[in-house]
């Protein structure tokens, strides 16, 4: 299929399941954190309908209609450039009939989506604090990287209202912002339920954690191995290899 790529736009392969993603060469390009969220949340139950708050280029989404059985996912992307590039990508993917995409403000998204009517929510939200460390000066990095639109209590405040009873929350965020997500996830009835921490190497502190909560359900907290990206060569782990595919 033929997709007409604007400037600096290019198509990487993901190496899973013949999917691909358009991305922009100068603008915010994915991470390694939205690989792995989207590998910690691919146990979302057949069939589910699945919401992804700040979906960007679209890859967690992307990924997640390659590694679960899910019915429909739909992604909220504020910056129009960004929502038109994920366009092409499920265009491209031929995912039309399961991967929606809305240009919308996550605060205003309730009046556009039914309330408790989503079976999972997964999201990768800006880590830095509203005023707290130096900006980039490309706009596009700064919304995707500090909450400028949008805060980590309205990004939960959100999941909360549209998720179902039991409906399952999945998030990526940094450690250094721990407290407040417990704090925010109690405050609005998701009990966090797995927590995994994901370090460089072995001799390294904790970059980004990994964390699943359940709609009003009873507190029970397990936490899950550590993950590590590199070991002590300097080269992926085992299993950010599988995670990859990286078959080697």
């Amino acid at each position: 299929m033929e997709i007409k790529l604007s400037e600096n736009e290019k198509i990487e392969n993901l190496q899973f399941k013949d999917l691909k993603i358009i991305q922009n060469k100068k603008g915010f390009c994915f991470g390694i954190d939205s690989v792995l969220l989207s590998n910690f949340a691919k146990d979302i139950k057949e069939n589910s309908k699945v919401l992804d708050l700040g979906t960007g280029t679209g890859i967690i989404a992307t990924l997640l209609c390659g590694k679960t059985k899910l019915k429909e996912i739909i992604g909220i992307e504020v910056q129009k450039e960004v929502y038109e590039m994920a366009k092409k990508s499920i265009k491209l993917n031929n995912l039309e009939n399961k991967f929606k995409i809305i240009n919308e403000d996550i605060l205003n998204i309730n009046k556009k989506l039914e309330k408790n009517t989503f079976d999972a929510i997964v999201t990768n939200p800006p880590y830095k604090k509203k005023g707290t460390g130096i900006k980039n000066e490309e706009e596009k990095k700064i919304i995707s990287r500090h909450e400028t639109t949008a805060t980590l209590d309205d990004f939960i405040k959100v999941s909360k209202d549209l998720l179902k009873d039991k409906g399952e929350f999945y998030m990526v965020h940094r450690p250094d912002r721990l407290v407040d997500i417990l704090s925010v996830m109690r405050k609005y009835k998701i009990e966090p339920k797995v927590i995994r921490f994901v370090y460089s190497n072995k001799k390294s502190e904790p970059k980004l954690i990994l964390i699943k909560g359940i709609k009003n359900a009873n507190p029970f907290l397990k936490v899950q191995n550590n993950l590590y990206i590199y070991n002590e060569n300097g080269k992926y782990t085992k299993e950010i290899k599988e995670i990859y595919n990286i078959i080697k």
